[in-house]
């Protein structure tokens, strides 16, 4: 079968592996620090390495390269168009990514062809093909859920009106597209990072699902919580309500009851825009499972166009942990 290498470069640590074309593993992964705030030679250098240890180790010869890269990603022209978490400091500022060449630097230190696209989009395509897709679904869009929300739409051919050939991710005119965490839920509503009001990521984030958390334990309500981090709640996780509410936890239930209805309404417009038939919640916070996707579930089914919601399955990603490398190896198998 055809062999790629899938990448995931993140903010902390960038992992590579290889893959074949159905999905399985060609080889071992392997991980190293990005070095995202050490400027671009330095991440080239730590992609470069990454990519030769999991090439060395792959049990057939790999033919191209996809990258998973959070930001705004233009695939045709190579480079990182805007990306928050990656830069230097530059006179006491840090300056993040603008307009950065990306193939043609890693083309100087690896030989093979490289495709990128953002990770977001990327583990969309990779759920789409390796996961609750099935490689046949007629609009699979997904939701990322960690430190922030994102998002990727992804259409078979049948979906679009004219001809077409498929899966079709979605990336919009400027290729910097569904971002479906930054659409509004609550206009006015709690701020959000990248600079807006109300929108589904700051209220159903890390930061966001912990602050709500901090100021319900603050109100003096009894919960499991404190015990589990030994009164030390900066320690705190999503794990930790996740594991509470298990244990029956009034408090971590409640928070994921909020969090899981805020998500439904950005579901439910995602439903209502476009009709997908699959919607998977994706993200190491998805791991908390029904305690958000049972109310997710019932706002949406209470948004959204009924016709539409009742062709829609709504349910954790089967790919949550390898989503980012089996989605820029889904690319790479595209070409």
């Amino acid at each position: 079968m055809k062999c790629v290498i899938g990448v995931d470069l993140g903010g902390t640590n960038v992992r590579a592996g290889s893959f074949y074309e159905d999905g399985s593993e060609a080889g071992q992964s392997f991980s190293n620090s990005s070095n995202a705030q050490h400027g671009v030679q330095a991440v080239m250098e730590a992609i470069a390495k990454t990519v030769a240890e999991a090439e060395a180790a792959s049990a057939a010869k790999p033919e191209s390269i996809g990258m998973a890269i959070p930001g705004h990603i233009d695939d045709t022209a190579g480079t990182v168009v805007w990306a928050p978490n990656f830069g230097e400091v530059i006179n006491g500022v840090f300056q993040s990514w603008r307009d950065v060449p990306i193939r043609e630097p890693l083309s100087k230190l690896l030989s093979l062809p490289i495709h990128m696209g953002n990770d977001a989009n990327l583990a969309a395509l990779g759920e789409y093909r390796f996961g609750s897709g099935k490689n046949s679904a007629r609009c699979l869009v997904m939701y990322t859920l960690g430190t922030g929300v994102g998002g990727g739409v992804v259409m078979g051919p049948e979906s679009v009106q004219g001809p077409a050939s498929g899966p079709l991710v979605l990336l919009g005119g400027n290729k910097g597209g569904a971002e479906l965490g930054h659409t509004v839920v609550n206009y006015m509503g709690a701020d959000c990072s990248a600079g807006e009001y109300g929108s589904l990521e700051s209220y159903v984030g890390r930061d966001a699902i912990m602050k709500r958390t901090l100021l319900r334990l603050g109100r003096g309500r009894q919960s499991l919580l404190p015990e589990m981090v030994n009164g030390d709640l900066v320690k705190l996780t999503p794990l930790h309500l996740s594991q509470a509410a298990d244990l029956g936890d009034e408090v971590a239930i409640e928070i994921f009851e909020e969090v899981g209805t805020m998500l439904g309404v950005g579901i439910a417009n995602s439903i209502t825009v476009f009709a997908p038939d699959v919607v998977a919640v994706g993200g190491q916070i998805a791991k908390a499972g029904e305690w958000i996707l049972g109310p997710a579930r019932k706002t949406a089914r209470n948004t959204a166009i009924p016709s539409l919601y009742r062709d829609a399955k709504i349910v954790v990603a089967e790919q949550i942990t390898e989503a980012g490398m089996l989605g820029a190896a889904a690319l790479a198998l595209q070409g």
